[in-house]
């Protein structure tokens, strides 16, 4: 099989590990986000991960019903992405694929800390790569850590996984039956319409470092191996002009 993109960089949400439950993680939901992550490296593609922390704590949210501090609120999501990390690592290796977890937040314990040229010796030698702890600093969403570690490690492509989702469309298609997906579209397109399916910080990010963002359902089966393949899966925001 042709590969099109050799190095990438999966986006996960918190969310995406709940399956139907509210919070917690899903066990068939993680082996089944280990799956696609394995078909891709069986391929020789490297993969690196950032991982959400919204099924645990949502630091935005949780400084408002809690009257926390924000800057706080947001430390305690950046461990609750570290534990995600961990876990998805667990069952990788369960898997037999060698994983590395790397995290903003010094936890010498469990975890290395991100250096980057070390995270990219990891790629080179067909380790998984999980960044965890988003950024390292609060007011940062994990969408800007996932387009800023894709940077860093100078990938081909970053994938935003959605949940129910299939790509990028003109309006919410779950509530406009009429609403169209766009097959691709340029980074300035998703910032003018204000689209919101990816952080503007984290647009400018990718767009800067000319890198392609590919948005997709994670539900649909071997969609990270066909995305890395160049079959034309979801909506793809690079440079290139909208197509639908």
């Amino acid at each position: 099989m042709n590969i099109k993109y050799k190095r990438i960089l999966l986006k996960l949400s918190g969310e995406a590990l709940v399956g139907e439950g509210s919070l917690g993680i899903s066990p068939e939901i993680v082996d089944r986000i280990a799956e696609e992550i394995s078909m891709a490296t069986d391929l020789g593609v490297q993969v690196c991960v950032v991982v959400g922390g919204g099924n645990i704590f949502r630091g935005l949210q949780k400084s408002t019903e809690l009257g926390m501090d924000r800057a706080q609120a947001d430390y305690v999501g950046m461990l609750a992405t570290i534990m995600n990390a961990l876990v998805l690592q667990g069952v990788l290796e369960k898997r037999g694929v060698q994983t590395r977890v790397q995290t903003a937040l010094n936890m010498n314990a469990i975890a290395e800390p991100y250096i980057r040229r070390r995270a990219q010796r990891h790629l080179h030698k067909g380790r998984v790569v999980i960044f965890g702890g988003g950024t390292g600093n609060p007011f940062f969403t994990t969408d800007t850590a996932a387009a800023l570690r894709a940077s860093e490690m100078d990938c081909d492509l970053m994938l935003m996984a959605k949940n129910g989702v299939d790509g990028v469309y003109s309006a919410d298609p779950k509530k406009d039956k009429l609403a169209i997906r766009f097959s691709s579209m340029s980074y300035d397109d998703v910032i003018q319409k204000d689209l919101r399916i990816i952080d503007t910080a984290a647009i400018s990010l990718c767009r800067d470092k000319n890198m392609p963002i590919a948005v997709f359902d994670f539900a649909r089966p071997g969609a990270v191996r066909d995305i890395v393949s160049g079959l034309d899966v979801g909506t793809v925001i690079s440079n290139s002009k909208v197509t639908v």
